[in-house]
């Protein structure tokens, strides 16, 4: 029989190329499959294939083809389960070749039955039970106490222990008469009857036989029996069992039962007569008192199938559930109570999916009391799927809360605990996300969180409301860059919130809308990101611009606080963080658009005085604007610096109209080192005006070289001279592009000396805020730059010309154009050096100074080419002297 075994393992890949791809042949009655493939009448040695019973080529037969279609083989039984590559077969023998769907991929083949119900459904569901029995063989029981109803038969051993006068342990066994034979006692009837009859006849024995000796009876061994399962079993036969064995030990020996096979019918046939076992009372819990017990002599059949009822949808066990039985029908209440029952209690709909007479598929609906047949299939869906009683917080809270919408709920009772809400709510204004249940149309509606929270107000709540808490955040997100361009109509970046697109678009199709809101004058200081809320809820961003005013001017959080009407202009205030003290309260301004919208919308503009402070007379209604300005003061908005040779350098706070020289008398004076000649003045806006020339003057240089590039071409160049074109539009651009960069000092040529100034009060500047003022010490040097042989500083000598220290410098380079020298001096004035022949060298040059020799510009010799270049030496010049001293008094 092993050869036998090996043989066809060996030609089991033949086999299952058979099965897959079957020849041609005739159907089967019953339907389009094929007949089952016959065995080789030979092994592939050439010898002959020894006659086998029809069960165990059956068997054999079946063995292949399972493998072939990559089931796992049962892990137990007379033959071993080969290894065979898994081919494209049926997901059954008998079952119709489908496409596996892509739930499929990886899952145990569908029987066909499932496969029948998968392609009505459209969803995987199995047969039910039959898994009980794929966990291997039955394990061996463990033998420990027995019940006093175990029927004691033959070939058990039996154990008495004697005690008393008479002390002595006898095995027994039971003999093939069904008797045992004790000593000192006649044979004793024992088979046929249970431990507790045995026990108490061997008792009453003992005790009228052997006075003063106690009996004590237990079993040592049960007897082994074979029980024969056949029918729809993996592996029908002769299954061997203990006495202790039932039903289901049987089954599971057998490998289980097929799913073609049923559960619901198992008969069991015995000496002791017929009776039909429904698994469906162990495995399921349906109604019945199953009897399991096996008595020697016993056969088990397993039939096919009966009718079935697949179970689906929103059930707690769904699969395909086996009639009674006998029956072809069933009540859904049954078929539901098989499958867990739905998994709600209540409100839902049954949807039947039968076949007519014709065998076309029909649906119906039924209700707890109808009647499904066999092969029908019950969906379970929800009656309605929607939520209902509900009451949602969300927003500005520690975390969304989901309460029931109890009658008469109130916002009161939900805000009842104020740890909801996280620290710093909005509390103008809370908002109630209203669903109008026959329009089903949403709608806003505002209340106000402080009179909730304070127990002032109340405001009833309806099913299906979302009460939406705004924080501080959110309402500072109002008056944000992103929301002021959105509300000039400009498009939103593609990553932006939702609420911004649609505020976008609101505000272009109507611009008069936000136009109170436009006005505000927010300042465009960067970029802050959506907050949550309108992520969750982007029309609530146009909602709150429409009830909101604007507060401007003299407050310490300008911006729009959205309000309900007839607010109260102090809770807008202390909103708003209240007044600042500069405010100006005799003067506030209230701006108001009328409420009826016909014809003309006049603005009404009124000035209040609120210097009583009563804030709480002034009502307020959304869209109106409060601007607070600010009380008129001498001081300046910002201070200004003074360094260098002061006696109390620092920085100081102006009034309007303060001087240099005040400036100076507040800090003590100059020092005895002090040389206010050489003072440096700076200011931001003549620094700015500085820039802008430079840019200005480097793009006329550009523009002056290709004129004489231009010039050069057509003339073929300048006088006699040639010039590389090239060359000179490369040496432009350069000095244009370093001009570009040069950084500008802003420095003004003012009088610092506080002599000079009481003497002439004209010379004496206004101060504005930012200005830097910078006294030096008096310096004892002259520095040369430019075209001379050894440029550097000289020390300051009195008397001497601009070409006294040109000539102390080692005097000009070959290409110097000594007409075109100046001299920058101390106070930032600039003045030509005198150097010419007919100047003789110049007015003498006080310390401090800077003498520039600047280089022939013969190759660019035109005269507005020339005058740029000097321009532009001297201002690069001068801003670099002015940063040059800053520095060094900042150090």
């Amino acid at each position: 029989m092993l050869s036998l075994v090996l043989a066809l393992s060996a030609a089991m890949p033949a086999l299952a190329q058979t099965a897959a791809t079957p020849p041609t042949a005739p159907a089967t009655p019953g339907g389009s499959t094929l007949a089952p493939p016959p065995l080789p009448p030979t092994l592939p040695g050439g010898l002959p294939l020894p006659q086998l019973p029809a069960a165990t080529q059956q068997e054999i037969l079946q063995r292949i083809l399972d493998a072939a279609g990559g089931r796992t083989p049962p892990p137990a039984g007379p033959l071993p389960a080969p290894a065979a590559p898994a081919a494209a077969a049926p997901t059954q023998r008998y079952a119709p070749q489908l496409p596996p769907p892509a739930w499929q991929a990886n899952a145990e083949p569908l029987s066909h039955t499932e496969a029948f119900f998968a392609e009505r459904l459209g969803m995987p569901l199995r047969q039910f039970g039959y898994d009980s029995f794929r966990e291997g063989p039955a394990a061996t029981p463990v033998i420990g106490a027995l019940p006093d109803d175990y029927l004691v038969g033959r070939d058990d051993e039996l154990v008495l222990a004697l005690r008393g006068r008479t002390r002595a342990t006898l095995t027994l066994r039971v003999l093939r008469d069904g008797t045992i034979l004790a000593p000192d006692f006649p044979p004793i009837p024992a088979a046929g009857r249970t431990l507790r009859e045995l026990r108490a006849d061997l008792e009453a024995r003992v005790a009228r036989d052997m006075p003063g000796t106690e009996l004590f009876l237990s079993i040592g061994q049960v007897r082994q029996m074979a029980i024969f399962v056949g029918g729809e079993v993996m592996r029908p036969g002769m299954q061997p069992l203990n006495a202790l064995a039932t039903v289901l030990d049987a089954l599971q020996l057998a490998g289980g039962v097929r799913k073609t096979g049923s559960l619901r019918a198992i008969r069991i046939e015995g000496p002791g007569g017929r009776r039909v076992l429904d698994l469906y009372t162990v495995i399921a819990g349906a109604p019945g008192d199953p009897d399991i017990r096996l008595r020697e002599g016993d056969r088990i059949l397993v039939p096919a199938l009966g009718g079935v009822v697949a179970v689906a949808g929103e059930v707690t066990r769904p699969g395909i559930y086996e009639l009674p039985a006998g029956a072809t029908s069933a009540s859904v209440t049954t078929m539901l109570g098989l499958a867990g029952d739905p998994l709600r209690p209540a409100g839902n709909r049954l949807l039947v999916q039968g076949t007519d007479g014709a065998g076309r598929r029909s649906f119906t609906e039924l209700g707890a009391g109808g009647v499904v047949r066999r092969g029908d299939s019950v969906l379970v869906q929800p009656g309605a799927d929607v939520v209902a009683n509900q009451l949602r917080l969300a927003g500005h809270v520690s975390a969304p809360v989901t309460r029931a919408a109890a009658r008469g709920g109130t916002l009161r009772a939900l805000l009842a605990d104020p740890r909801l809400l996280k620290p710093d709510p909005y509390p103008r204004l809370g908002v109630v996300l209203r669903l109008d249940p026959r329009t089903r149309v949403r709608q806003f509606v505002p209340f106000d969180l402080a009179r909730v929270m304070q127990g002032g107000a109340n405001t009833g709540l309806q099913e299906g409301d979302e009460v939406i808490v705004l924080g501080n955040a959110d309402i500072a997100f109002l008056a944000s860059p992103p929301v002021q361009r959105a509300l000039r109509g400009e498009a939103p970046p593609e990553d932006a919130c939702p609420a911004l697109s649609q505020l976008a678009i609101a505000a272009r199709s109507a611009p008069a809308r936000f136009a109170f809101a436009r006005g505000a004058g927010f300042p465009d200081i960067g970029t802050p990101t959506c907050p949550q809320v309108f992520l969750d809820y982007p029309p609530l961003l146009a909602f709150l611009l429409d009830t909101a005013v604007l507060v401007a001017g003299e407050v310490k959080q300008p911006g729009l606080f959205p309000i309900l009407n007839d607010t109260g202009l102090d809770l807008v205030l202390a909103a708003a963080g209240g007044v600042t003290d500069g405010a100006d309260l005799s003067a506030v301004e209230l701006a108001r658009e009328p409420n009826d919208q016909s014809g003309a919308i006049p603005l009404t503009r009124t000035l209040l005085d609120l210097r009583s402070r009563n804030f709480r007379a002034v009502r307020l209604s959304p869209r109106d604007v409060v601007r607070v300005p600010r009380g008129f003061t001498d001081r300046e908005t910002g201070p200004v610096t003074l360094v260098g040779e002061v006696l109390r350098p620092g920085v100081y706070d102006i009034r309007r109209g303060e001087r240099l020289s005040e400036l100076l008398a507040r800090s003590g004076g100059l020092t005895s080192q002090a040389y206010a000649f050489g003072a440096v003045f700076t200011r931001e806006s003549v620094r700015t005006r500085q820039q802008q020339g430079f840019e200005r003057t480097a793009r006329d240089l550009e523009s002056s070289l290709l004129s004489v590039a231009a010039g050069q071409a057509n003339a073929g160049g300048f006088g006699q001279q040639r010039v590389d074109l090239g060359g000179l539009v490369t040496a432009g651009r350069e000095l244009a592009n370093t001009l570009r960069q040069a950084q500008a000092a802003g420095r003004m040529v003012v009088e610092a000396n506080p002599v000079v100034l009481a003497a002439r009060p004209e010379l004496d500047v206004l101060l504005e805020p930012g200005d830097l003022i910078v006294i030096p010490k008096r310096p004892n040097e002259v520095t040369v730059v430019g075209a001379v042989l050894n440029a550097g500083s000289l020390q300051f000598v009195s008397g001497w010309r601009a070409s006294d220290y040109v000539r102390a410098a080692g005097g000009t380079q070959r290409f110097a154009d000594t007409s075109r020298a100046f001299v920058v001096l101390p106070n930032g004035q600039s003045a030509p050096a005198g150097m010419s022949g007919w100047q003789s060298g110049g007015p003498p040059v006080p310390p401090g100074s800077l003498v520039v020799v600047p280089q022939d510009p013969s190759p660019f010799e035109t005269r507005g080419l020339i005058r740029d270049l000097t321009a532009i030496l001297s201002q690069v010049t001068i801003s670099s002297a002015a940063l040059a001293v800053i520095a060094r008094e900042l150090q």
